[in-house]
């Protein structure tokens, strides 16, 4: 299933430090061989200043306890060099560690830089040293001491690019040490400044919310709104148009959301049409079900497309999340996806459908007689379906079920108003975007 694996098109969107996690799953998961992965690492820690993991990584994939002399020499650099930086940022460490020296700092910049220039002698340098010494700390892997000086940058920091930068490195930082809650902070944070920045080019926007939308699986995978907030952030106009440009992989993800949702939104539709233009572009067994099931109507297809999901999920670094129970072993996104894959064969057949042979049935929904029969007992014990089960035929006999009126109005009409707020959207930012006459 190496095939279907999408770190080559994620990895790129990401900073390197945030590979680590992925090619550790990949690893555990055995998708690749174990020397393939272990020189990807060294690979990508050449790069970093984690010089004694690219030691042990070394050793353990050539079984030495020798290790190249550039690598000796590479740590000594990078001891000498973070010493430096820790002695240019100092004073204004120093300063920020003392609780009432920092309660001397107020909401107006002007004013910090003007009070720790007059009473402490700390100017732009210093301010300029702490950024360079957040740098190094992550950039070493320490992404803890990095995030606190990060965000005590960031309240002192002028320069709006290098406070965005500063941004970045946090979020990077919070994701790392799966501190979830405050990642999610941080990467709201960065979209409402990349929605509302003026960039240099139309395409450094576009590609500022593909990295979002990449770094945002690692956040909306381990929280438990995730799924909606994917939905909320990925469905919206500008981002899912950066998508079908630059990044239909991420299709995968929008689509596993919509599958697993507790409710089916009206976006729904929208999103087929969505994965209907983009089937010849990307091509991946989740997106090529609902194809199955809501364009072509085709259920064996999907059934054989079902088998394949599963396949995906168990080796998708974000999909394939693992939760231990006692001495097993559970993926429980792919226990939702497979029963609410069920289920949607199962609405879409019965809209074609008024009676069921129970037999074809378990066969399109890859059960068994028994395990099919008790699905759809649970179904309509719990008023997900109206239907009747006839034991004697062994046939399901579905319940017609008129559409409301007044329903359909409601519903047409809350579509309307949500066209509407997006014209008008596009008219201002237009009208803003035009020089002031």
């Amino acid at each position: 299933m190496a095939s279907y694996d999408l770190t080559p098109r994620i990895a790129p969107n990401l900073d390197r430090h945030l590979v680590f996690p992925m090619l550790e799953f990949l690893q555990e998961r055995q998708l690749y061989p174990d020397e393939e992965i272990l020189k990807s690492k060294i690979e990508l820690l050449s790069q970093t200043n984690m010089v004694d993991y690219a030691m042990d990584i070394h050793k353990s994939l050539y079984h030495t306890e020798d290790v190249p002399q550039d690598m000796v020499e590479r740590r000594a650099e990078v001891v000498a060099r973070l010493k430096a930086l820790e002695e240019a940022a100092a004073p204004l460490v120093t300063f920020l560690q003392n609780p009432s020296a920092v309660q001397e700092l107020r909401a107006d910049r002007s004013y910090n830089l003007q009070m720790l220039n007059d009473r402490y002698q700390i100017g732009p340098e210093q301010i300029e040293a702490l950024y360079q010494y957040a740098k190094f700390q992550f950039e070493c892997g320490n992404y803890s001491g990095a995030a606190d000086y990060l965000y005590q940058y960031r309240a002192l920091c002028t320069n709006s690019e290098r406070s965005l930068s500063a941004l970045w490195g946090k979020l990077a930082a919070e994701i790392l040490m799966q501190n979830w809650d405050i990642a999610l902070e941080e990467l709201n944070r960065l979209k409402e400044i990349i929605d509302s920045k003026s960039f240099s080019s139309p395409l450094n926007q576009v590609q500022s919310r593909i990295w979002l939308m990449n770094w945002s699986l690692f956040i909306f995978f381990n929280n438990e709104n995730g799924r909606t907030q994917i939905i909320d952030l990925f469905n919206q106009d500008k981002y899912l148009n950066a998508i079908q440009t630059n990044a239909p992989h991420l299709l995968r993800y929008l689509a596993t959301a919509f599958i697993v949702s507790k409710r089916r939104r009206p976006q729904f539709k929208d999103f087929i049409r969505v994965v209907q233009q983009e089937q010849y572009s990307f091509k991946d067994p989740i997106t090529e079900f609902l194809a199955c099931v809501y364009v072509n109507y085709d259920f064996d297809g999907a059934q054989k497309k079902m088998r394949e999901c599963e396949e995906v999920i168990l080796n998708d670094p974000f999909l394939g999340k693992r939760v231990e129970e006692g001495n097993f072993s559970t993926v429980p996104l792919r226990d939702e996806f497979l029963e609410n894959a069920r289920l949607f064969i199962f609405e879409t057949y019965c809209r074609i459908h008024r009676r069921i042979d129970m037999g074809v049935l378990a066969e399109k929904l890859n059960l068994n007689y028994e395990e099919a029969e008790r699905w759809i007992v649970e179904l309509i014990r719990t008023s997900k379906l109206e239907a009747k089960i006839d034991s004697k035929l062994g046939t399901i006999v579905i319940e017609p079920n008129n559409p409301n009126v007044y329903e359909q109005l409601i519903d047409h009409t809350k579509a309307l108003s949500g066209r509407t707020y997006k014209l008008v959207t596009q008219v201002l930012e237009h009208a803003q975007a035009q020089p002031a006459r």
